[in-house]
């Protein structure tokens, strides 16, 4: 067992120094014996085979957005409840209350987005004009 800090930290910063150079001797690799052929088809950008229309710089909805924020947040609530299963019956009715309230604030994050309807991917009536029977009619 390592008895100093440097011996301790040696061997993580050999792995890095390893990586760093394989890496780079990949790309160097890469760009020294690769061909470098250009042509239309392989410059064009590709979409699931299909030819790009129009223009790039679309505006998304902002529900793409709250998907993702969403997202994050139960992934990052599943991320912490792996190692608080682990330890849980060492520190006993503690770690039950600190889950507990850890829980009811990310219950709190999902009832925020639910009533702000992040959840909600039906059309927004309120955007639509609406057509009466009489409009139908004519």
């Amino acid at each position: 067992m390592p008895g100093t800090y440097p011996q301790t930290w040696f061997p993580v910063l050999i792995q890095i120094l390893i990586a760093i150079a394989v890496a780079g001797a990949m790309i160097g690799l890469s760009a020294v014996l690769g061909r470098r052929l250009r042509d239309p088809v392989k410059s064009s950008p590709y979409e699931s085979g299909m030819l790009p229309v129009g223009t790039a710089r679309e505006r998304f909805s902002v529900k793409f957005y709250l998907v993702g924020m969403v997202f994050i947040l139960f992934d990052i609530e599943a991320i912490f409840l792996y190692p608080w299963a682990v330890v849980f019956r060492q520190l006993k009715l503690f770690a039950f209350f600190e889950m507990l309230l850890f829980i009811v604030l990310v219950l709190c994050g999902f009832f925020y987005i639910w009533k702000k309807g992040v959840l909600n991917w039906a059309a927004d009536d309120s955007r639509r004009p609406r057509v009466t029977e009489s409009k139908r009619a004519a």
